[in-house]
């Protein structure tokens, strides 16, 4: 299948030509804490793997969700709500956190949770730090941040905004598929989708995945990479659906994937048991926070989109 026939489907969407919520995010940037997130993905990293069929991958999904609930909680913000998105496939689920706003519109950012030995897929020790760790701890503290925001926690929002942290992803994207599949089916109107997949190795440009992704939303992403960042950016390919992008894409819904760099000057180690916690640059995570606090304000607050 084609590039241009995988997206033909996607909804026609218009997205913000102006940043308007720079005030809210200067605000938040500096209670984004990659302390938390070094913390989180120490733990989340010493699962032995978090393979989506290995008992592992279901307590590290477990640990997930009790961490992402306890920030829910302790928040205090109402209507908040964190589930667990049960597969057929495995015990390891997938989880949704939802901020909601004053209309069912969403916006979803999204990462996996599992990892992979490709040697020994089963059995074989995958910490998978910087794939998806970094991805699925940084959004974790986006959405721990974006709570403490005024006019989120009293649904001032335009939009909703959704956390995801997908099941399966290393198998073929099978927990962002099922999510998306449902709600294509449901009719659930999803504006925009960010998908942080490996966020933590290059200290260089963040890499603007070009293929299987919506153009539109693309140029709205760089906008806001060149305003709440320092890194910059780089365009660059995957050369197939390489994430969970990209079953939002084949369901209909406008996304776009910020990876950590050029696709080709990503992380050596990934799917093998050198995929550790000492080789991620947090201060590239960081980055990488900065642009889900942009990217999520900014939509939250845009009504035409």
């Amino acid at each position: 299948m084609s590039i241009n026939s995988f997206a033909s489907n996607v909804q026609a969407a218009a997205f913000p030509t102006t940043l308007t919520q720079k005030s809210a995010v200067n605000a938040l940037i500096p209670k984004y804490n990659i302390t938390n997130v070094k913390t989180t993905l120490t733990k989340f990293s010493s699962f032995y793997n978090r393979y989506y069929k290995s008992k592992f991958g279901a307590e590290s999904a477990q640990w997930l969700f009790d961490q992402i609930s306890a920030i829910a909680t302790s928040s205090g913000v109402k209507g908040v709500t964190v589930r667990k998105f049960t597969h057929s496939f495995a015990d390891q689920f997938s989880i949704i956190a939802t901020l909601p706003g004053k209309s069912t519109k969403t916006i979803v950012l999204g990462a996996h949770q599992d990892s992979i030995n490709v040697q020994t897929p089963s059995t074989g020790q995958a910490q998978g730090a910087d794939d998806d760790g970094t991805g699925s701890m940084a959004i974790m503290e986006a959405f721990k941040t974006m709570l403490t925001d005024p006019r989120l926690k009293s649904r001032e929002a335009d939009n909703t905004i959704e956390f995801h942290w997908y099941a399966g992803e290393e198998a073929g994207l099978l927990g962002s598929q099922a999510v998306f599949q449902q709600y294509a089916k449901a009719g659930t109107n999803i504006a925009a989708m960010l998908q942080s997949d490996m966020v933590g190795y290059s200290n260089g440009p963040m890499g603007v995945i070009t293929d299987f992704t919506n153009d539109a939303l693309n140029t709205f992403t760089r906008r806001v990479i060149e305003q709440y960042t320092t890194t910059g950016y780089v365009d660059s390919e995957c050369g197939y659906g390489c994430s969970d992008h990209a079953s939002a894409t084949r369901a209909g819904y406008p996304s776009s994937f910020i990876f950590e760099a050029a696709f080709e000057e990503s992380n050596p180690d990934i799917h093998t048991p050198r995929d550790t916690i000492d080789k991620v640059d947090f201060a590239h995570v960081l980055e990488h926070g900065k642009l889900m606090l942009g990217w999520a304000m900014e939509l939250a607050f845009s009504p035409s989109i």
